[in-house]
Formats: structure tokens, sequence, C-alpha cells
């Protein structure tokens, strides 16, 4: 088992005080009219996977899905639960952060290598793979500002894939750039599914997730509705979708 997570929630307070500032925050707390709430990002999820194998994570926007990667990743701590991994994970969520606008893109690949734990020495020797896998030869010395949307998200994606971690997290990147470039990507992942590389993705493209994923997982409201065999799942979630669709 290379990933198994136990009774995983997340719950957040939220209240007024962002949009009532400090003073009128301190005077609602002495006049007890100040409120707060607890919010259930996520609720008693659990699911496991091995080594090669690839989970895909549905559901609709607000279900979870992205507060779930996170954890998983160790970015955020879950409130109650455990997560259990083996060995080096790599998270590709937000596809802007680790990129500084100011500098070129070579600088850019550098910068992102260093933050994802990769040597000068492994980045000098890989850096005319990623360039070339990303398409962006030509662009290399253009400020990352320029860059299209997906010109960044083929440069994360191509740096991030470039070594093979236990654990490989991705939200939505193979959404972004045309068709050849999101076939080539998933050529890339089942090569990576192939040496070993476990892999939890989420993505809204049922098509993607039937073709790719051995597993889904499929959250609701923060809540696990399902966890199991793909095609099970999709036709699942599909016919929700449906039924939401009429009313």
């Amino acid at each position: 088992m290379i990933l198994n997570v136990k009774g995983l929630s997340v719950r957040y307070i939220v209240g007024d005080l962002r949009e009532i500032g400090l003073k009128e925050y301190i005077l609602k707390k002495l006049k007890r009219t100040y409120e707060a709430r607890e919010f259930n990002a996520l609720y008693d999820v659990s699911f496991s996977i091995e080594e090669g194998e690839i989970l895909g994570v549905i559901g609709v926007n607000g279900s979870g899905k992205s507060t779930l990667l996170k954890a998983v990743s160790g970015i955020i701590e879950p409130t109650t639960g455990t997560i259990e991994r083996k060995g080096a994970s790599t998270a590709l969520l937000e596809l802007s952060s680790g990129f500084d606008m100011e500098l070129t893109v070579k600088e850019n690949t550098f910068l992102r290598g260093a933050i994802l734990g990769y040597s000068r020495e492994f980045m000098k020797e890989s850096y005319e793979e990623i360039l070339s896998f990303s398409e962006l030869d030509e662009y290399e010395h253009r400020l990352f500002k320029q860059l299209s949307t997906g010109m960044k998200a083929r440069l994360a994606f191509s740096i991030a894939t470039q070594s093979s971690p236990n654990i490989l997290i991705i939200d939505e990147v193979l959404a972004v750039g045309d068709g050849a470039f999101r076939k080539k990507s998933e050529e890339r992942i089942e090569e990576m599914i192939a040496r070993g590389v476990a892999t939890i993705m989420v993505s809204h493209q049922l098509n993607q997730i039937r073709r790719l994923c051995t597993k889904v997982l499929w959250l609701h409201k923060g809540s696990q509705m399902f966890f199991g065999d793909t095609e099970e799942a999709c036709d699942r979630y599909q016919e929700f979708l449906l039924e939401k669709a009429k009313k």
C-alpha cells in the first residue's frame, strides 16, 4: 500500500471576521453577537491506492476535491483521520505557484525544479528535455508573464513529471492545452504508472477518467459517495448529473 487514507476530515472555522474588521469583531465579541461556525470541507473520507494505480477524483465544484489533494500532499493538516504515505510525492495543483512572473521561462524552470527538490545537476541534465516536452523551445528567454495559461500549464506539468516520485498528485492539469498535448501528457502518465508511480488526478472529463483510472473516488459536499470500480463510479456520477440537470 503506497497511500492509505482513513477517516479523513477537514473542518474550517468560518465567520464574519474578514468582512467586519478587528475593531468591530471585538465589539461583537463583547456584545456576544459575533457568529462563527464550522464548515466541513471533507468528512470521513477513506481510500487506498497501490503502486502503479491511478485514482480519479470526481465531483461537482465545491465537493472537496482540491481540499483532499492538499491534505494528501501535506499542504494542509487533517482535522481528524490519518494519511499514510510511502516515499516521495509530487503535487501539481495551482499551476502558477512556484513561478515568478518577472523571470524568464528558463529561470523559472530552474526555480520550480528547486522548489520540487530537484538538484541543480539534475536540472541541468533535464532542462532541454523539459523544454522540448513543454514545446517551449522558442520561448526560453521570454518572460513567464507573457505566456498563455496553456503554456504555463505545459511547463509546470513537464517539470513535475520529469522525475519519478512514488505518488503524483495533479489537479485538472490535463484539461489545459490542446488535444495533442493532452494526449502526450496522458502517455507520460501511463509511462510513469508502468514504472510504479501511483497517481491521484482530479478531472471533470469522465471520458478521461474512464480511460486512465483504475479506481475512482466520488465526493459530494465533502462526503464520500463512492470509492471503487471506475466504470461503476462514472456511471453513478453520470446518473447523478442527469438527475441534477432535470431539477
